[in-house]
């Protein structure tokens, strides 16, 4: 669909763009894009209507062997929108507590949140480290019909619980998004001003499954100055279950991209099966590396692993920081 608009956006500047001015141009230009936009929006209004009725079969039914038999995906990145319907029908949220908190948004245009937004009229609130993302949100038409808060922060475990605090987010809720791609873990660790039904949480599976580590905390962290891979960030799915079971959540399993997990609060979990860590891992398959010039180079498997081995990894169980290739034995 949208390479289709895409042409059709370039075969109509192609017609116009000879004999006339620049400011006519940009005229046609920002038309064209309106255009764009409209059809987009028209496009997910279609795919949210067709979804209902299966949210409704959701309502009564129990999904089969995983969470991931739930999976479907409007804005989020793999079918995280799904497992997300399913728990909340499954789970029970209050309606005072119809209610998010995410961060790590970018842009918005995917996320784990805005299907909850837009399709159940939840309210929110959104943070990305970017201003541009945000002021990007505060344009889009949702930022009026919805109750959305989008703020700019750089988040730490010394500002998250002000943050939300600052902003008007304390005490229960349905549900906590947490996608930073660096201090995932040590951020949940010091959330304490809310307490939140649901937590999606992204994991590092390059870390893999036996071991639960994190990358050693910085506030600074920053995932590209860390390493030029981007393959160095976040924590292990072992690392989450831990922290999990120590805030009073169950692990109920990860999407099918491997990248992230999903608890639910002990008191809520009802007839959902907990998981161990050996049975919902999912090893994601996504080929993001990038090489010493910033392409991409495309690595996979234990290679992953391999190209950060040089670099240190705190060891929660063990309590210790040691290198990945001195953990995973490489030679």
């Amino acid at each position: 669909m949208r390479a289709m608009l895409k042409a059709m956006l370039l075969k109509q500047l192609h017609r116009i763009g000879t004999g006339l001015g620049l400011g006519r141009l940009q005229e046609q230009v920002a038309e064209m894009q309106g255009r764009v936009t409209e059809m987009q929006e028209q496009v997910t209004e279609a795919k949210m209507l067709m979804l209902r009725v299966l949210i409704g079969l959701m309502k009564t039914e129990r999904i089969g062997r995983s969470i991931q038999d739930a999976e479907f995906k409007v804005f989020s990145q793999f079918g995280d929108d799904g497992i997300i319907q399913y728990l909340i029908h499954h789970v029970g949220i209050p309606e005072d507590q119809q209610i998010f908190v995410e961060f790590g948004v970018e842009n918005y245009e995917e996320a784990n949140t805005r299907f909850l937004l837009t399709n159940n009229n939840w309210r929110g609130l959104i943070m990305d480290a970017s201003a541009e993302n945000i002021l990007h949100i505060r344009t889009r038409p949702y930022y009026w019909r919805y109750d959305l808060t989008a703020v700019p922060a750089f988040i730490t475990r010394e500002n998250i619980n002000d943050l939300l605090v600052t902003h008007g987010f304390s005490g229960k809720l349905g549900l906590l998004s947490v996608d930073l791609d660096g201090n995932d873990y040590w951020v949940w660790k010091h959330i304490q001003v809310i307490d939140p039904i649901l937590v999606v949480a992204e994991f590092n599976s390059v870390f893999g499954v036996q071991h639960a580590v994190t990358i050693p905390y910085d506030p600074d962290f920053n995932r590209t100055r860390a390493h030029y891979s981007n393959l160095y960030w976040g924590c292990s799915l072992r690392a989450l279950c831990l922290l999990a079971e120590q805030k009073g959540y169950i692990f109920v399993g990860c999407n099918s991209g491997g990248n992230n997990a999903f608890f639910v609060r002990k008191d809520k979990v009802g007839p959902l099966k907990g998981l161990t860590v050996e049975e919902g891992y999912v090893e994601s398959r996504f080929r993001e590396s990038r090489a010493m010039s910033g392409e991409l180079n495309h690595l996979s498997g234990d290679g992953r692993l391999r190209e950060i081995a040089n670099l240190s990894i705190y060891h929660i169980e063990q309590d210790r920081i040691t290198t990945i290739a001195e953990l995973f034995k490489f030679t």
